[in-house]
């Protein structure tokens, strides 16, 4: 699939607009750090480096893509607010975002959200929007207040300057590692494991993208088999980062050019994961996260390559659903 990668002009983002949101966000995002354990190397019987986005501001990755989708507004726009529909990551990215500019911001966010994403977004000082998951359609919702309030909409991922946002992870991670065989990204609607693969393609040749899904929330899973987007109820898994149902229209075409295959991890692995991280690498890490460390733990990456790098996307996890995973011994 590599050689794909080397017609990238049908596509909604190219590496050059990778280069330009690293550019925008100099000076906004953190560098996040990269770090190695000699113990989970062994027990997942290959090199890994963490890209670990839970010390990005606010908490996950979605810092990148918002701030690269809202600096890029004409300002004018910008100045009459923004909204978003998010269960937590997107949300708290976007209402950090509008507040450095100093605009409103209304979020949509479901009735069943991690209650420490509701209240760090509310605390950054957006407005929230309840819906129910179940009977509501976010998207529509998002696009009727936006209306008529004269707002911009900041999509999760579907969106070009998220999707490029999203990819300057992967290409921090392979400034500082560049020898990497393998590159693993979750997969909820697609914006970080698209962004990460058009960036990892462009830097290094050859590397094998692959993204990680749970068994509930296999969308991505089922699309790469049957060749086009996959549309699944909404799943029912502990991590509430990838409660997608289906893959966004923009980040579809550039995941099937461009990942080689998507792994999926039970429950129990996620848990299992994120027990490992806190208590040997001291790493609070979200399910959604978890779910690649899962993927090497459960030795479904070996396959791929014997020097991985995985992005562990988030750390904003509900205290009650750390101590019940903490309790599962």
């Amino acid at each position: 699939m590599t050689a794909l990668q080397t017609d990238e002009s049908s596509l909604a983002v190219t590496y050059a607009d990778v280069e330009a949101a690293a550019a925008r966000l100099e000076g906004q995002a953190h560098r996040t750090p990269v770090m190695t354990s000699r113990s989970f190397d062994a027990d997942a019987g290959a090199a890994i480096w963490f890209k670990c986005e839970q010390f990005q501001r606010g908490g996950a990755f979605k810092f990148r893509g918002a701030y690269n989708k809202i600096a890029s507004l004409p300002a004018a726009e910008r100045e009459r607010g923004v909204i978003a529909f998010s269960s937590g990551n997107h949300a708290q990215a976007v209402s950090l975002v509008a507040r450095l500019f100093g605009v409103p911001a209304v979020i949509c966010m479901p009735t069943d959200a991690p209650e420490v994403k509701v209240e760090a977004t509310r605390g950054y000082g957006a407005e929230i929007v309840r819906y129910d998951r179940q009977t509501e359609d976010r998207e529509a919702l998002a696009r009727r207040l936006a209306e008529e309030r004269g707002l911009t909409l900041v999509p999760p991922y579907n969106d070009p300057a998220i999707i490029a946002g999203q990819g300057t992870a992967a290409r921090e991670l392979l400034q500082e590692v560049p020898d990497l065989d393998v590159i693993v990204a979750p997969v909820g609607g697609g914006g970080l494991i698209a962004g990460t693969s058009v960036a990892a393609l462009a830097l290094r040749p050859g590397i094998t993208v692959i993204g990680a899904e749970t068994e509930a929330a296999n969308h991505a899973w089922l699309s790469l088999r049957q060749g086009e987007r996959v549309r699944i109820p909404p799943p029912d898994t502990l991590a509430d980062g990838i409660r997608t149902a289906m893959l966004g229209e923009l980040t579809w075409p550039i995941i099937q050019r461009n990942v080689s295959e998507v792994v999926l991890v039970s429950e129990e692995e996620t848990r299992a994961a994120m027990r490992y991280l806190l208590l040997r690498l001291k790493l609070v890490v979200e399910p959604t996260g978890a779910v690649v460390a899962a993927a090497a733990l459960s030795g479904k990456l070996k396959p791929f390559g014997s020097r991985v790098g995985v992005i562990l996307s988030g750390g904003n996890v509900e205290p009650s659903v750390l101590r019940a995973v903490l309790a599962e011994r």
